[in-house]
């Protein structure tokens, strides 16, 4: 994947989703639909219009996530108290978040907390996220 083409279609998906003005007003995804909306799926997103990290969304409610470093972590997600929350091979402290649908994709805020972090779904490109082999050493 070339990130060069992936930046200015982030820019472009942050950019609408910023004007329109209607995102907060959508309702909180429940389990069945983040799971209709993501499985199969290799989302990117983006915070303040630059790439912050991709997620693979496979069946069973498993995922695989990258900060674009090549550096992918193995996880699961679970519905409780109306958000998502992830946890990580390496993180097993819940990563909640609320997703709304808006015009341009995914929105997500962490916690449902306007003050705190809040990513939006920049692509589905459709790839495979590249991911490094195991570290193998002496």
């Amino acid at each position: 994947m070339d990130f060069r083409t992936l930046i200015p279609a982030l820019a472009l998906t942050v950019a609408a989703t910023l004007t329109t003005g209607a995102v907060s007003a959508a309702e909180p995804m429940s389990a069945d639909q983040f799971d209709a909306y993501t499985r199969g799926k290799t989302l990117f997103y983006a915070q303040n219009g630059t790439a912050y990290g991709a997620e693979r969304y496979m069946d069973g409610r498993k995922v695989i996530w990258s900060f674009l470093d090549g550096d992918c972590k193995y996880g699961e997600w679970y519905e409780t108290g109306g958000q998502i929350c992830f946890v990580y091979e390496d993180r097993l402290d819940p990563q909640c978040w609320t997703f709304r649908e808006g015009p341009g994709g995914l929105i997500a805020r962490f916690e449902d907390n306007p003050q705190s972090t809040e990513l939006y779904e920049a692509q589905d490109t459709g790839n495979q996220m590249q991911c490094k082999g195991p570290q193998v050493g002496v």
